[in-house]
């Protein structure tokens, strides 16, 4: 111990060594302690307490006289103040530490006290759950007594609503065998629903005991009551057709022209006195109609009585309708447009009237209806077919089919389909026997008054018949005129008078004025020429051709009227024989005419079919199929080649006949317009040929036979040309000047042909354009064939122009022949045609340019 407290000693010395001390502080924290010790001394000092301490400490015996010189004193002085000061300052505490002491001896006592109280609860808790259970037991039998006696009255409920079921049929059959019992009272109603709830309460509990039995007795009065209501409704509509049949005898006998059916008194006595019933039918239908949805009895019934109504209403109506229809078909005798119109019409109104005279009765729909209505109309069928499969005339064919097919079946029956819809299946029936009837005659007009047609002498009258209407038309434009210039040379005198204030009573001596006023007048006034037509007779739709027009009018009637596929079979063989009676009126007018007419009369009216055939917007294509019997020749021939194979197991001859030689089929696509095309490019051809000929033929012609003789000439040598004619100069010169004088006095003619012929500007230079060509293109061959064979002098004696101006030469006379076209352009197109004959639907648009273009393909 003494050891320890010497190293202590010895560390507190070095605590603050100068050197190598323990703690070494910095010189400023020693300045910091150095003031904290004069002012902790300067602060003991100056206090009292300081005094009292430390005469504490000397009374303690604390200090010891000589006071505290060591570091263990001053330990043990601060131990014995720190524990002196703990006892001062703890009192407080040791007192509070005992009342807590004493505080816990009262808890324990309380305590032993609650558990002897928690001892005495839980004895009375235990007695009071006995007393408790059997309380309970008591309650569970009392409330299961009172479910059972609920239970058992709930039974006695039931049984009681379940007998009631079964204890009201005898008072049911009771009251439905009283005399005086009325379908329309409260107590039948009655009756009925508690019948159908009785049906439907047994059905529902079939297994109840002599469930059957009584399903059967109800069932029995749920016939009974079906009955009374069947016959009830059957005697009212018997005697709503008793009186309108005795009422309609009565009218008959007072006026035996009335037609029933379209008078304003048949028509109120034949619905009113339906409608006059309707109030009384309609409760009970209504109710029929409800339990119909449910009840095959009830279902049943309303069928029977819809049947019942129709067949009364047939009665009624039936008569009245023929009596009608044969009435309409005395007054249009020959009309059968008219006849076919007022017949739809009557028929037509009486399907809506009984349509809406139905639902008016009923409100679910009944497939008799439609049986009724279209049976109503069969009449309508007996009466006006008779009368269409005897017509013959296409025209009134087609306006039939137009009735039926777009008035009756367009506009009305597909917009009211409903109560039109047997109407509408007798009208597609006569639709039918109306357009294989059209198809028939077709066919047979088609032969023969296209296929077959002969034409008369006026019908060939080409270029005659044309340049007489020509002179028929400018006659009435002169006539016209000289109207026309009278007319203002009248408003010009007077207006004059009136200007000078002249009595017009007063006659005038004085030309000079009206003449100069009558020439002022003129002078603003257009006058029509002959060169300023815009109509050309080629384009009258009386003078086309009558094969052309008949074709037209017969497609254009078949359009409207037939379906698709069998106007496209019938507009092949119509075009087709169009186009073969336009070949042969071209072949017999050429024999009477000149070919240029037969081409030019050809290739016009092959344009007019093609554009009237443009606004039919169908396809004129058409399948047909042949056999292809070329292999059969062949495999016969193989066949006897092979006899030795005939019985033979493998190659057999006659299996390879069988597989080989079979004929087979072939399709092919007929287009009409591709027809007509064919046709009108061929016939362009032929006329562009055949006006280079007549243009230039003495040139052709040597062109020819040069070719086909070739001379060889030496043009350098000079040598004199031999004496053949090809090679004479003065020959060749005589030939071209032979060949300019055709193009000057036939180039005119042609030109002028083809505008009477087609009097349309563009379809005009588009035919004269290849002409042109070919003419220049014969005199470049002639010129180079020329070089080749004469000499420089011989070319020039023999005067052979170029191709350049040939070609000035020919648009030259072509801009003569134009001065006298109209600056209008003279459109052939199609119109509206206005014969005796029919129409045919108009186009809108000029295609002869275009044709031509697409056709000639120049």
């Amino acid at each position: 111990m003494a050891i320890v407290e010497g190293n202590i000693l010895i560390d507190l010395i070095k605590w603050d060594s100068p050197e190598n001390a323990l703690a070494p502080l910095s010189k400023q924290q020693k300045n910091r302690i150095i003031r904290l010790e004069e002012e902790s001394s300067t602060f003991l000092l100056s206090n009292d307490i300081n005094e009292a301490t430390i005469a504490c400490l000397k009374s303690e015996n604390l200090l010891d006289n000589e006071g505290i010189e060591t570091y263990r004193q001053l330990l043990r002085c601060y131990a014995t103040l720190e524990s002196k000061y703990d006892q001062t300052e703890c009192t407080r505490y040791v007192r509070y530490l005992e009342q807590l002491k004493n505080r816990t001896v009262e808890c324990h006592d309380l305590c032993e006290h609650i558990e002897k109280a928690l001892e005495d609860f839980s004895t009375l808790s235990k007695q009071y759950a006995i007393v408790s259970g059997k309380t309970t037991a008591l309650h569970d039998a009392t409330e299961q007594l009172i479910s059972q006696q609920e239970k058992l009255n709930d039974m006695y409920h039931d049984i009681a609503i379940y007998v009631k079921y079964f204890k009201e049929g005898d008072f049911i059959m009771e009251k439905l065998e009283m005399p005086n019992l009325s379908v329309r009272s409260e107590l039948f109603m009655d009756l009925t629903n508690k019948i159908e709830e009785n049906i439907n309460f047994i059905e529902k509990h079939n297994t109840f005991k002599e469930a059957l039995s009584y399903l059967v007795k109800y069932r029995h009065c749920q016939s009974k009551a079906i009955m009374m209501m069947q016959q009830w409704i059957y005697d009212l509509l018997e005697q709503a057709t008793e009186s309108i049949l005795n009422q309609s005898v009565v009218i008959k006998e007072q006026n035996e022209n009335t037609a029933l059916g379209i008078a304003d008194t048949a028509l109120a006595l034949f619905y009113g006195r339906f409608q006059s019933i309707l109030p009384k039918v309609k409760p009970i239908i209504d109710i029929i109609e409800k339990r119909s949805v449910n009840r095959q009895e009830y279902e049943s019934l309303l069928g029977d009585c819809q049947q019942h109504y129709l067949m009364k209403r047939g009665s009624v109506l039936g008569t009245s309708v023929r009596k009608g229809l044969q009435s309409i078909k005395e007054s249009h005798k020959g009309d059968h447009c008219s006849l076919v119109r007022q017949a739809c019409a009557l028929l037509l109104h009486a399907s809506i009237d009984e349509h809406r005279l139905f639902y008016q009765f009923f409100s679910i729909k009944s497939p008799a209806l439609i049986g009724y209505l279209e049976g109503l109309c069969n009449s309508l069928y007996d009466i006006l077919r008779p009368s269409i499969i005897h017509i013959n005339h296409l025209e009134t064919l087609a306006e039939i089919c137009c009735i039926l097919r777009i008035e009756m079946l367009e506009e009305h029956v597909q917009n009211n389909m409903e109560c039109l819809e047997g109407f509408g299946n007798i009208c597609l029936q006569l639709l039918h026997d109306a357009q294989e009837r059209l198809v028939f005659r077709a066919h047979l007009y088609l032969q023969s008054d296209i296929q077959n047609y002969n034409p008369s002498p006026g019908d060939l009258a080409y270029p005659d018949k044309l340049r007489m209407m020509e002179d028929i038309a400018e006659t009435l434009r002169e006539e016209t005129r000289q109207a026309r210039i009278k007319k203002i040379s009248v408003s010009t005198v007077s207006s004059f008078l009136e200007d000078h204030n002249i009595d017009s009573t007063v006659p005038v001596t004085s030309t000079s004025t009206v003449q100069s006023a009558r020439n002022n007048h003129i002078a603003f006034e257009p006058i029509s020429t002959k060169s300023g037509t815009t109509n050309s007779p080629a384009d009258l739709h009386g003078m086309w051709y009558p094969t052309v027009r008949r074709t037209l009018v017969c497609l254009s009637r078949l359009y409207r009227c037939v379906d698709r596929p069998v106007f496209q079979s019938l507009s092949r063989e119509a075009i087709t024989y169009c186009v073969e009676s336009i070949e042969v009126a071209r072949d017999k007018i050429e024999a009477r005419a000149t070919e240029l007419d037969a081409e030019l009369f050809q290739i016009k009216h092959l344009l007019i079919l093609r554009e009237q055939l443009a606004p039919f917007q169908v396809d004129f294509t058409v399948k047909e199929y042949s056999l292809d019997f070329s292999k059969v020749k062949t495999a016969a021939f193989g066949l006897l080649e092979k006899r030795s194979r005939f019985f033979t197991l493998s190659n057999n001859a006659l299996l390879e006949f069988f597989l080989e030689g079979a004929p087979r089929m072939k399709e092919h696509l007929i287009d009409s317009r591709k027809h007509v095309d064919v046709k009108l490019k061929i016939s362009c051809q032929r006329l562009i040929q055949h006006s280079t000929r007549l243009l230039v033929e003495p040139i052709i012609i040597y062109l020819e036979k040069f070719k086909f003789r070739n001379p060889v000439v030496n043009a350098n040598s000079g040598a004199p040309p031999s004496n053949d004619e090809l090679c004479d100069p003065q020959k060749v010169s005589a030939m071209v000047s032979e060949a300019l004088r055709m193009i000057k006095f036939r180039l005119p003619n042609i030109q002028q042909s083809m505008q009477l012929y087609l009097a349309n500007r563009e379809t005009e230079s588009i035919l004269f354009r290849p002409i042109r060509n070919n003419v220049v293109a014969t005199f470049t061959q002639f010129f180079q064939t020329l070089q080749m064979t004469f000499t420089t002098e011989q070319q020039i004696l023999i005067g052979c122009p170029l191709p350049e101006q040939v070609s000035v030469m020919l648009s030259s006379s072509s801009l003569v022949s134009a001065r006298n076209i109209p600056n209008d352009k003279t459109q052939s197109q199609p119109r509206e045609i206005n014969n005796d004959e029919t129409n045919i639907t108009p186009s809108d648009t000029e295609v002869f340019p275009q044709s031509l273009n697409e056709v000639v393909n120049i």
